[in-house]
This record gives C-alpha cells, sequence and structure tokens, in this order.
C-alpha cells in the first residue's frame, strides 16, 4: 500500500525540522529500555528482532550492540537513509510501510516510542497488527511501548513554546475525536511551516481489545522502562508484552 499524501507522518518524519524538535530525546532511556526488556523476556542473542518502525535506528543499533540481529524498517526515506550508516552484517535498514506484509518472520517484533493508531479508521490499525502477528515465529513476542493516554489526558500541557538551533516550535495540544493531536507551527529557512501529530487515543482497554481480535494474548504489562506495574492514573508508558 503506497503512503497517501493526507497521511501526517509521511510528510513531517521525512523533514529535518522533526529530527530536531526531538533530537533530545534521552538515548539512554531507550538503551535502559531495551537492555531490561530483552533481559525480562530472556531473548537469546540468536533472536531476530524487527524495530517497526525505526526512525534513524536508535533503538535498533543499540539492540544489535546487545548481540541480536536486527531489522529496522520506517515509511521516512531519509530516517532510512541515515540509519543505514550504521549497517553491518546482523543490522539492516529498510524502506516499508507497516501497512504492508513483512514477507519475512521475526523472533520478535518492537514497536516503540508511540509508533501507532496513525490512521482513522481501526481496520487500518487491526491490520496492522494482524501483519505483525503473521510476522512473528512461534513462541515469539511482540513488545508494544506506547504513551498512557489517561495520563496524558490528565496532565495535557495545552500550549508551549520550544526553540531548539534557534527555532521557535509553538506547540499546541488538544485530544479531539478520539485523537491526541499535537499542532507545531514554527518559521524556518524563511518560511512559516505547520504540522500536526496526531495518534489515536488508546488507552489499555482499547488495545487490549485490538490485541484480542488479532489472536494475540496479552503476557505482560508494564509503566514505565524500569518495567514497573502499570498504573492508569501515575504510569508515564503502556507497555504490553504479547504472543
Amino acid at each position: 500500500m503506497s503512503s497517501k499524501k493526507e497521511d501526517w507522518f509521511t510528510d513531517w518524519f521525512n523533514t529535518s525540522y522533526y529530527h530536531i524538535l526531538y533530537k533530545d530525546r534521552n538515548d539512554a532511556e531507550a538503551e535502559l529500555f531495551m537492555k531490561n526488556i530483552t533481559s525480562f523476556l530472556n531473548l537469546p542473542t540468536t533472536a531476530h528482532i524487527l524495530d517497526l518502525p525505526c526512525g534513524k535506528g536508535r533503538h535498533a543499533v543499540f539492540l544489535n550492540s546487545l548481540g541480536y540481529k536486527v531489522t529496522g524498517v520506517d515509511l521516512a526515506v531519509n530516517s532510512i537513509k541515515e540509519a543505514k550508516k550504521y549497517e553491518n552484517e546482523t543490522l539492516q535498514f529498510k524502506v516499508h510501510d507497516m501497512r504492508d506484509s513483512l514477507n519475512c518472520s521475526y523472533d520478535a517484533i518492537f514497536n516503540l516510542f508511540t509508533s501507532f493508531g496513525y490512521f482513522e479508521n481501526d481496520i487500518i490499525d487491526i491490520k496492522i497488527l494482524e501483519e505483525i502477528k503473521k510476522g512473528i515465529n512461534n513462541n515469539g513476542f511482540f513488545v508494544f511501548d506506547f504513551l498512557n493516554a489517561e495520563k496524558v489526558k490528565k496532565q495535557l500541557v495545552s500550549s508551549e513554546i520550544k526553540t531548539v538551533d534557534t527555532i521557535s516550535f509553538n506547540i499546541k495540544r488538544e485530544i479531539k475525536d478520539g485523537f491526541i493531536l499535537k499542532h507545531i507551527n514554527f518559521f524556518a529557512d524563511e518560511k512559516q511551516h505547520f504540522f500536526t501529530e496526531r495518534v489515536k487515543y488508546l488507552d489499555l482497554e482499547k488495545m487490549t481489545d485490538y490485541l484480542k481480535k488479532v489472536g494475540f494474548k496479552i503476557e505482560h504489562i508494564f509503566g514505565d522502562y524500569t518495567l514497573n506495574q502499570f498504573d492508569s492514573k501515575t504510569s508515564n508508558r503502556l507497555i504490553i508484552v504479547a504472543r
């Protein structure tokens, strides 16, 4: 399935501004999570892990450094171009739309850092989960890492200005029609830019329903990257391990 013009992520994730705005993402936190989850799952280093979608590959590169064979895929051509600089015999990156069939199977598939729920129609989200399920070997794991929608709703910062590399990003947030929206407005390179990030309001109940529909069985639910128990009111993340 080719990407459509109305898909907000096709344009935004491919811009240099996206990477500027989020350049301060916590790599130490991401690495801690990867160490903790692979250790908890007791994944042998012979395992082949798919990072879907992988962005510029920060999780994939670290997983590979732990000894795993890793494939990272993403729709953003520019991100994959950057990630390919880190390729080796056991680390590969390619452009892939997660709505399409994987045509390969893995011992674990990781969907990290709120990289799901982009689509208006629930059927598309469910189709993505079906493709993921088909792409996991017997006894393999699906690791789903999403924001905790309930806490986001409770603590929503409706407006802020974030300045990075001399660009002032004017950010407005709202929850509307079942989506968490983040409107990003800024002036750069002599031009005004406007993008909206949009992810579905997926709480544990809705995500459980999705997973059940495609035949996944939830085995563990965590609320942060140190794998503490999930609490809908206080946890920063909704992390689900399913098989």
